[in-house]
Formats: structure tokens, sequence, C-alpha cells
């Protein structure tokens, strides 16, 4: 919930662990390297990781030439939304640590050059009251994944976390109420627009 963390917006000596090629470069491939970092003034560092096929190598290529620029539309599209929804009287809760209220807001700062894609959010209402707000978005696909350059919406406690009970949800911090929004490139005042609209249905 509080946000997508890639090698391009995060200091990789202070940060990095696992740090998988997410969707983000291309939305139809997933690649990815391990890092593992003996200490930050030690060389010692480690990478594996399997092949991929050419076809799979010249998307990843493609996709590595606009990844800065889509990142920062994604990082400033996504701030932009974090901020209207943390104003909007049907919204409870935001997750996202570009707020500075959020928890983990002065470790992002520290660890990040951008604050992520990813936002989270609780409304004001039920678990049918979020999937009317999830059904009635336009511009967003109806997806559990992190996304593209396409917008993404997702119901965690009925779709990425079915599994589990109410209880282990809860547990974990998936309440009925939450929404997560991966942020694309689109216009930002358009996904504001959007996402506005849908929240003015619970009326």
């Amino acid at each position: 919930m509080a946000g997508v963390r890639l090698p391009i917006q995060t200091f990789p000596l202070q940060a990095a662990v696992t740090e998988p090629v997410r969707p983000f470069l291309h939305a139809v491939i997933v690649s990815g390297t391990l890092h593992v970092y003996v200490s930050q003034t030690d060389r010692g560092e480690l990478v594996f990781g399997a092949s991929v096929d050419p076809f799979a190598a010249y998307l990843l290529i493609r996709g590595l030439k606009t990844f800065a620029l889509r990142i920062e539309r994604q990082n400033s599209n996504a701030q932009a939304l974090a901020e209207f929804l943390e104003a909007h009287p049907r919204v409870e809760a935001v997750h996202y640590p570009g707020l500075p209220r959020h928890w983990e807001h002065d470790v992002a700062k520290h660890q990040m050059r951008g604050f992520g894609g990813v936002v989270s959010f609780e409304i004001r209402g039920d678990l049918d009251a979020a999937a009317r707000v999830v059904d009635a978005c336009a511009i967003p696909h109806l997806a559990v994944s992190l996304g593209g350059v396409e917008s993404l919406i997702e119901q965690p406690a009925i779709m990425s976390f079915y599994e589990l009970t109410t209880e282990e949800r809860l547990e974990i911090g998936i309440k009925d109420n939450l929404i997560r929004y991966s942020v694309g490139i689109e216009d930002a005042d358009d996904l504001i627009a959007d996402l506005a609209q849908a929240l003015d249905r619970l009326g």
C-alpha cells in the first residue's frame, strides 16, 4: 500500500534488495534482477537472473528508452491523485508515501527520488460502496497488476486478497473499503475528474 519501489527512483545502496523489472517497463513482459549487497562499502554485489528470449529483450530495451519519462509522469499523477483524495470528504484514509501525513513519508524522502505510482485509499463506506466507486471509474482498467502506461484499479478485499478471510485481511490492513489505484500516464486532471464523479455516486 505504500507504493512501488523501483531502482530508477530508489537509492539502491541504502534500500535495495530484490528489484523486479516491473510491468511499468512494458506491459507485456516481466523480467528482473536480484541484487545482494554485503555492505555499503563492500564490492560484493551479486547479480542473478535468467536469460530472456530475444523478443522480450527487444521489448525491454524499447521500454527502457522512455522509462524515466513515464515514471516521472506516474509519480506526478499519483501525487496529484493522492492530494485530491486526501481532501475529499468521502475518503477516510489515503495511503501514499508522498503525503506528509503518511507514516513512512520521511523514510521515502530519504530513500527515493519519487514516491511511486500506486495510491491506496479507503472510502467512507463498506465493501459494496467501494465496488460502486470502482465500477463507476471510466478511465482505469479493472485489474490487479501494477499496470503499464494505463491506469488500473482494483478492490483488494475481493480481488488480490480474495483467498483470505475477513479477519486475516484485517490483520494485515486490508479493509473492505480499500481501493488500490495503479496510476498511469494519462492526464492528471482527467484521472481526478473521473475519480471525482465515481466518488459522487456514493451520495
